[in-house]
């Protein structure tokens, strides 16, 4: 991430200024505040329980062409089963246009073999095909049941399968709801059925799934983990057409909360506001946006901090470590926080090593997306702890961690604003680094931790806190999170 501007852009954000779509929610039949209690998702209890297929449930009649029985066809077949039925009680309530019509046909193929067994898919040949996709042509859904779910499920296990189904059924959701056409930007077709299968995440994490449950803690959090996967890991690509993971996420996220509603509002003007004037590609940067984490650009990153969000008194900085003798708060590898000495101590090693990258092109899913913002945004968000502490606000607890993430959004928001000052340091964030922010949020949420390195278990919580800092500024993080 940092950089000195006039040799460097950082690493930084590809998507960002995003719209929180609502603050309410009806549960139980009545409103509520998504934000009243920040041990609650989006108005639901956090949860810690199963996750996952239920257990006695007999399994769906559906049936899916060239389909072997197996495991992972009965997982998709149950998951389509249990869609189709949410949106056939919802299709109606929801749009005033078209008719529910369930899927026609199900395809289930083996990317692994050979071209004589292949079937054709949307006028395509199944050969070495490593997908799950809606064909409009035909009303159909088709997926490959030997590499693509067995991956899925070996990472982020099987609710993950599920979410993608959700999704490719959104496409078909949004086809017969007629919200789209052929003319239509491919990124709001996927960003709309990103939406509606929050939307259906929700009713299960609700109990109403027959064959399948969720909880809202690292149940959750892994759903949103397979959809920061499979983002748009290339900007620059002219088959970028589904959106960085901040903004999946996004989607996932404003369907999980304001349901099918919320979707219908997703159009390009929605998207383009939510995106703001950000970097949009790495241009000709060859690193892809990331710069080494070392004391150098940390020292410049500190005075990009006390720039973008000034507090007083400012904190001191220790490089030697992250292990502090502080009366009043605990060691938080790899960066600390005291505020007895109102001091930030870093283990500059540990902080690299949090940072370092694992792109690959030859790894369509990483468990986490790392890099340089992945260990940037740590050190940030022990800054908002001495932010916090200056307004005298409590630094334990679920609130003060939240804060801090909603904060750490804050300032991120304003390192990636274009022609910023030059007395607000030569710092500037470039495409990428929101995605990393996201990915740490929802596997350790350190960047969302107390004084004492507790957070709240969920990461849907803590990345919705990020972005409201992101988009709201400061009096929002300090308000809600009051």
């Amino acid at each position: 991430m940092p950089k000195v501007r006039a040799t460097a852009i950082i690493t930084a954000a590809l998507i960002v200024v995003v719209l929180v779509a609502g603050c309410t929610r009806l549960v139980d039949g009545r409103a509520v505040s998504i934000y009243d209690d920040p041990f609650k998702v989006a108005g639901l209890p956090t949860t810690s329980g199963p996750s996952g297929p239920r257990e006695g449930v007999p399994d769906s009649s559906l049936k899916a062409t060239n389909g072997d029985g197996s495991p992972e066809d009965t997982l998709a077949l149950n998951a389509v089963d249990d869609i189709q039925s949410y949106w056939h009680a919802e299709f109606g309530k929801e749009f005033q246009s078209g008719d529910f019509k369930p899927v026609d046909t199900l395809l289930s193929w083996s990317a692994k073999s050979p071209r004589g067994d292949a079937r054709e898919f949307c006028k395509e040949t199944t050969f070495h095909l490593v997908n799950a996709a809606y064909c409009r042509l035909d009303n159909s859904i088709g997926w490959d049941r030997s590499v693509l779910l067995p991956a899925m499920i070996d990472t982020f296990g099987k609710m993950a399968v599920v979410m993608v189904l959700a999704h490719e059924y959104g496409h078909a959701v949004q086809t017969m709801a007629r919200l789209v056409g052929a003319k239509d930007p491919v990124i709001v077709k996927e960003q709309q059925a990103d939406c509606f299968a929050g939307a259906f995440m929700r009713s299960v994490a609700e109990g109403k799934s027959k064959h399948f449950t969720i909880n809202t803690s690292d149940g959750l959090n892994s759903v949103l983990a397979a959809t920061v996967a499979i983002r748009d890991s290339d900007p620059s690509d002219p088959e970028s057409v589904h959106g960085s993971a901040f903004e999946r996420v996004t989607a996932v996220q404003i369907g999980f909360t304001d349901g099918a509603k919320g979707c219908k509002r997703i159009d390009m003007d929605e998207i383009n506001q939510r995106r703001g004037n950000l970097p949009k590609d790495f241009g000709n940067d060859t690193g892809r946006g990331e710069y080494a984490i070392e004391k150098k650009n940390l020292v410049e990153l500190t005075k990009a901090l006390g720039a973008v969000l000034p507090t007083k008194p400012s904190p001191t900085y220790d490089y030697s470590g992250a292990k502090i003798d502080c009366t009043n708060g605990a060691v938080t590898e790899p960066v600390s926080y005291c505020p007895a000495t109102n001091t930030i101590a870093t283990n500059i090693p540990a902080l690299a090593e949090r940072g370092a990258s694992n792109w690959d092109v030859d790894d369509p899913l990483p468990l986490k997306v790392t890099g340089d913002y992945n260990g940037y945004i740590v050190f940030i968000s022990r800054y908002t702890l001495a932010v916090q502490r200056n307004h005298g606000q409590q630094l334990v607890g679920a609130k003060a961690g939240l804060r801090a993430a909603c904060l750490s959004g804050v300032i991120t928001g304003k390192l990636a604003q274009p022609g910023r000052p030059v007395s607000q340091g030569d710092i500037a964030l470039s495409a990428g680094d929101l995605d990393e922010a996201v990915s740490g949020l929802l596997t350790d949420g350190l960047a969302a931790s107390d004084v004492d390195g507790q957070t709240v278990q969920s990461g849907f919580s803590r990345v919705d806190a990020f972005r409201a800092g992101v988009l709201n500024g400061e009096n929002t993080c300090m308000s809600r999170y009051s």
